[in-house]
């Protein structure tokens, strides 16, 4: 079953069960995932919807950091909830262990020497750790090895 698919029968099951938190964040999800396919101009693999995913928890976490430090219980505790549910989705995360075992691997593979290699050597990572880690924390990480070459 693809993510999509999952994706339509969890939004129905959230329906059943009246559960409007839920609810309210599959359906968003939904829609973003339609505006991205008419963007794109096909359905959306499993790797494109958990990019949408990732993106729609972006702008969740951005948005309780800019209510953190002000008296926004309520807000908060709405955004943590909807950030829950769209965990459920995600893949589990690499470790940056794990990451950064990717990263020298491909740093020797490519024969990276310095910073300057970053553009040689992100693709190809990116590549291999696909959805399973954020790009920002992929980046951080090359940057530290390629500096310590």
């Amino acid at each position: 079953m693809s993510l999509a698919d999952r994706l339509s029968d969890d939004l129905k099951q959230a329906m059943r069960e009246r559960d409007k938190t839920r609810l309210s964040v599959l359906r968003m999800v939904k829609s973003a995932v339609k505006y991205r396919e008419i963007e794109v101009l096909h359905p959306l693999s499993d790797d494109e919807v958990i990019a949408v995913f990732r993106k729609e928890v972006k702008q969740r976490q951005d948005a309780l950091d800019s209510v953190q430090g002000m008296d926004r219980a309520d807000f908060t505790a709405a955004l943590q909830a909807e950030l829950s549910v769209l965990y459920a989705y995600l893949p589990a995360s690499l470790s940056e262990a794990e990451i950064r075992a990717v990263v020298s691997g491909v740093v020797a593979e490519v024969g990276a020497s310095s910073r300057a290699d970053m553009g040689r050597v992100m693709p190809v990572v990116m590549k291999r750790v696909g959805a399973r880690a954020e790009g920002k924390t992929v980046n951080r990480i090359v940057q530290e090895i390629l500096s310590g070459l």
